[in-house]
C-alpha cells in the first residue's frame, strides 16, 4: 500500500516536472514573442501555472518523504492502524459497514477509504476485534463494534503469496 502510493505520487511529480521544464517553459518563450507583456493575457496564465506547479512539487516531495521514514514494524499487528480493513457493526442497528484506513493521499471513497485524521478513522485507531469504538458526530454518537481486522501485515502476506 505504501509502495503504491509512493509510485503514484512519484508518477505526478515527473509528469509536473516535466511540464515545469519542458511545455511551461515553450509556452512562456511563445508568449513573449507575442509582443507587449503587460496585457499578455497568455503570458500570465503559463507564470500563474509555473507557480501552481512548483508549489505542488513542493507537497508531493515533502509527502514522499513522510512516506519514506513510515517503518511498516511499528504498525500494529492485531489492532487498526494504518492499512487496516475493518469490519464493524453498529451495535444499535446492528448493520455493517467496511472500512480501510489509509493516507489522505490515497482516498477513493467509492472503496470505503476512510483517512486516519477522520472522525471515523480516529475512533477507530488503536481498537481490536471485540472492542466498541465510539464515533461521535454533531447529532449522535455511533457505537461500533470491530467484528473482523485485517492488518497492513495481513493483506501484504496475501499479496505476496498470490
Amino acid at each position: 500500500m505504501i509502495e503504491e502510493l509512493k509510485a503514484k505520487l512519484e508518477a505526478e511529480v515527473n509528469r509536473l516536472q516535466h511540464e515545469l521544464n519542458v511545455t511551461l517553459p515553450n509556452e512562456i518563450r511563445k508568449a513573449v514573442e507575442l509582443g507587449d507583456l503587460r496585457e499578455n493575457s497568455e503570458y500570465k496564465a503559463a507564470l500563474e501555472r509555473q507557480q501552481f506547479v512548483q508549489a505542488r512539487l513542493g507537497q508531493l516531495r515533502q509527502r514522499l518523504s513522510k512516506l519514506s521514514q513510515i517503518d511498516v514494524t511499528q504498525i500494529p499487528t492485531d489492532r487498526v492502524g494504518l492499512g487496516s480493513r475493518v469490519t464493524v457493526e453498529d451495535v444499535k442497528t446492528g448493520s455493517t459497514e467496511v472500512y480501510h484506513l489509509v493516507f489522505g493521499d490515497a482516498v477513493e471513497f467509492e472503496e470505503g477509504h476512510v483517512t486516519m485524521a477522520s472522525p471515523i478513522g480516529r475512533a477507530l485507531i488503536g481498537k481490536a476485534v471485540g472492542e466498541v469504538a465510539l464515533l461521535k458526530l454533531p447529532t449522535m454518537t455511533r457505537q461500533l463494534k470491530i467484528v473482523e481486522l485485517w492488518t497492513i501485515h495481513q493483506q501484504v502476506t496475501i499479496e505476496e503469496d498470490s
